[in-house]
């Protein structure tokens, strides 16, 4: 990928093919884009914090991190990063992907809806949550130069992304809202699915077992 200012690299391993793949083949185009922004993103926000990292895992825990939003795991009962983690785990250790790396990418992907932390952790973990936090949230918006910006758009559109994102996190999760406790889904939820009650954190402290 290249630009006036741009050059941000798809990894050209037979694993990242792989993984662009099955990606492409078992997503929406939303997600399949979203999470091709992530990785662009997560490695720009790499080089601006001055961070090395290995190109290939950030790209694939970028293009897994959202695919357990997919209907097959609607009814898994675990938080869909979790999923997410899992499928991407499988994948590497099909491909005899060293155990480190099959770690970093797993915790990068589980933790990339919790902030505060991943930016502490290796750099692929704390870059794929950078990617995230930045394709969704705007978080470090002004991080890249608007030409780096519109060249990433402009080869993965985000047409009305942050309405369809958010149906995709509502339809990802509304059938297992236990999985929403302390963490931010809870509020899409709270917004989209009438009825939905949040788990309270004090609540649960209170009305637990114990005595005193």
């Amino acid at each position: 990928m290249t630009g006036a200012d741009l050059d941000v690299k798809i990894p050209g391993t037979a694993l990242a093919r792989e993984a662009t793949r099955l990606v492409r083949d078992t997503t929406s185009d939303l997600i399949y884009h979203h999470s091709h922004r992530v990785y662009c993103f997560g490695t720009l926000q790499g080089r601006h914090r001055g961070l090395g990292f290995d190109p290939e895992l950030l790209y694939i825990g970028a293009m897994f991190h959202d695919l357990g939003l997919n209907e097959e795991f609607h009814d898994s009962g675990r938080r869909f990063e979790v999923d997410s983690a899992d499928e991407a785990k499988r994948f590497l250790q099909a491909h005899d992907v060293p155990a480190d790396s099959v770690r970093r990418v797993w915790t990068a992907i589980a933790l990339h809806t919790t902030p505060g932390i991943p930016e502490f952790m290796e750099p692929e973990i704390a870059l794929v949550t950078a990617g995230v936090e930045y394709d969704v949230l705007g978080i470090g918006y002004d991080d890249v130069s608007d030409a780096d910006r519109a060249a990433i758009v402009a080869l993965h559109p985000r047409p009305d992304f942050k309405r369809r994102i958010l149906a995709a996190f509502t339809d990802g999760i509304r059938s297992k809202p236990e999985t929403t406790f302390g963490n931010v889904k809870a509020d899409v939820l709270a917004r989209f699915v009438p009825g939905f009650e949040r788990g309270d954190f004090v609540d649960t402290i209170l009305d637990s077992a114990w005595k005193e």
